[in-house]
């Protein structure tokens, strides 16, 4: 596990915004993870993308990681802003969006 642990801290701590889900930004493979996904593109926020059905021990030591037991989860700078739920009642109330600014990461919103 300590592997997982290792891989998982370095995409936190390497890129800005990270999204841990099921498939890919492209082709998200669960309901949750492509609400996520909508939101980051409609934002226009550069993310990364971790696939967590290609390694077990990613899937489940992410859940570890955060101490949350679902996926998608939501890295900002390194913190964990939480699952599909969370994230979207925050770009609801466009706290995700203060959030990105408050964190220097530059949204591309289109009106």
């Amino acid at each position: 596990m300590a592997d997982a642990n290792q891989i998982i801290d370095n995409e936190v701590k390497s890129n800005d915004v990270v999204l841990f889900m099921k498939g890919t930004p492209q082709f998200p493979m669960c309901g949750f993870s492509g609400q996520v996904v909508q939101i980051l593109n409609y934002l226009g926020v550069p993310y990364k993308g971790v696939n967590v059905l290609e390694d077990e021990t990613v899937r489940q030591g992410i859940k570890d990681y955060s101490n949350w037991p679902t996926i998608p989860q939501l890295y900002v700078k390194g913190e964990f802003i939480g699952g599909c739920d969370i994230t979207r009642e925050m770009f609801q109330a466009g706290e995700l969006q203060q959030l990105f600014a408050d964190k220097g990461i530059q949204v591309q919103q289109s009106a």
